[in-house]
């Protein structure tokens, strides 16, 4: 029996066997979206018209007996900062009009080939940077475990509208843990790509952004991969081909691997007892699993490149946003524009080159030091909704430490390059998810898949569901 909670692979076996029809799904998801995403607020804009006549489309495939895609019939959320032609792409901020796009983003064309059926849009903050999905536009997005919480950014759209039941997988993006930190709020698995693996036109933030989704299954991400990343003959550069299929390595043994445990913030700040509680509980099961998992204090960027990165890179990203009527940004968004223009081009060709330089000295410890790492995907709790949104807005220019803290345990994987995932591993004193954060060297995906793939049946995290979802209300 499918329900909203079903995997994404679960549903499309049973589209594919006659069990249910693409249309049926679709009709489930909206039907849960009109009953609560008033107060979760996860999806933004939605064409029920357009989803049900893509998930048409599909059935007519089927019925016609074409060759059947991966995911024929299967509901996703596009992220509020990706483009579908015949959509808009508010980037979830005032500044830019409803104006529909006229392309569409090579990432979701892959999806859509993958016989994805779009399912409206989710929320993101304003251009990406915040780890709320909160703006002017949409509003707060909350967190379906407890809504007074955030569901994480900037991916928390996606997030919501997964752990809530209003689709079986979410589009997401990451520049500085924005899949793994929503993931690790929301009770769900976050897997970012290495740097390479997913094609884009552009890759921001000094290449360190990717698309990829949230989902509820190591399977689910495993097989999205697949479809995600395709060699790209056009870009300059592309991750190496896999050795096969990353969906076969779900099961695959991986071996007994040498496992580094980092409980201490690479910046440096406290992290919370559950935060730790997160990591410590992967590394007893991981042990149980026959790997060998030792304390590590490995080399994780300079402070000046991990301050030049927030600073220069992300503020000069900032700066160069398709903005229609700049006047209109929230005051963080304002305040990165004129930070962005206090910096030449100097300073930020060798800060570039310093980040380059830096990470080949990070990624070089995978394989010599330890096979992966681990680590607590935040430093922090998980936050009320409107705290981040309000230290960003109210003082722009002093430390976040909120933000901060969410960050520090994923932002310098992003700068690396590297693969990692946040898996939930942990429920706090408040019954709120707590995720663990497994890292693996250079375009290593296929490690990482095998561990969490193992983990998987211990935590039973896919049957660990959100209040009111787990009873089945809509």
């Amino acid at each position: 029996m499918i329900t909203p909670t079903s995997s994404a692979l679960d549903i499309a076996a049973a589209i594919r066997s006659g069990a249910v029809s693409p249309v049926e799904v679709a009709d489930m998801y909206l039907d849960r979206i009109d009953a609560r995403n008033d107060e979760v607020n996860a999806i933004v804009w939605l064409d029920r018209e357009d989803a049900l006549r893509r998930a048409r489309e599909s059935e007519a495939r089927l019925r016609s007996g074409s060759d059947v895609r991966p995911f024929e019939g299967v509901p996703i959320p596009v992220k509020d900062l990706s483009s579908v032609a015949g959509q808009p792409n508010t980037m979830s901020s005032l500044s830019i009009s409803e104006t529909p796009a006229t392309e569409t983003d090579i990432d979701v064309r892959l999806l859509e080939e993958a016989g994805f059926v779009l399912l409206g849009r989710s929320n993101s903050p304003e251009f990406g940077p915040l780890t709320a999905s909160e703006n002017a536009r949409h509003g707060k997005t909350r967190n379906p475990w407890d809504l007074e919480f955030t569901s994480g950014g900037s991916s928390g759209g996606a997030s919501a509208a997964v752990a809530a039941g209003f689709a079986p997988i979410g589009h997401a993006s990451d520049g500085g843990g924005s899949i793994r930190v929503p993931s690790s709020v929301t009770g769900l698995v976050g897997l970012k790509p290495s740097r390479g693996r997913v094609p884009a036109e552009v890759r921001g933030w000094e290449h360190s952004t990717t698309s990829g989704v949230i989902t509820r299954t190591v399977a689910d991400s495993a097989a999205a991969l697949d479809v995600l990343s395709p060699f790209d003959p056009l870009a300059w550069y592309s991750a190496p081909a896999p050795a096969r299929p990353f969906a076969r390595e779900v099961g695959a043994d991986p071996g007994r691997l040498r496992i580094g445990l980092l409980l201490q913030s690479p910046s440096g700040l406290p992290v919370d007892p559950e935060n730790i509680a997160a990591a410590e509980a992967a590394a007893r099961a991981l042990e149980a699993l026959g790997h060998v998992v030792e304390p590590v204090s490995p080399f994780l960027f300079t402070p000046e490149a991990g301050k030049g990165f927030v600073d220069v890179v992300i503020s000069a990203s900032v700066f160069a946003s398709p903005y229609e009527d700049v006047e209109k940004v929230d005051p963080y968004i304002r305040y990165r524009i004129e930070q962005a223009k206090s910096y030449h081009s100097g300073e930020y060709a060798a800060l570039a080159g310093q980040l380059q330089w830096e990470t080949r000295q990070v990624n070089a410890q995978f394989g010599r030091d330890f096979d992966l790492l681990l680590t607590p995907t935040m430093a922090t709790a998980t936050p009320r909704v409107g705290v981040v949104y309000d230290e960003a807005n109210e003082t722009p220019a002093a430390p976040r430490l909120t933000e901060a803290r969410q960050v520090t345990f994923t932002a310098w994987v992003n700068i690396a390059g590297l693969p990692a995932i946040s898996l939930p591993v942990h429920v706090d004193d408040r019954g709120l998810p707590v995720g663990a954060q497994l890292v693996a060297g250079p375009f290593d995906e296929a490690t990482l898949i095998r561990v969490a793939a193992q983990l998987e049946p211990v935590f039973d995290w896919p049957n660990r569901l959100a209040p009111g979802v787990e009873e089945g209300r809509p």
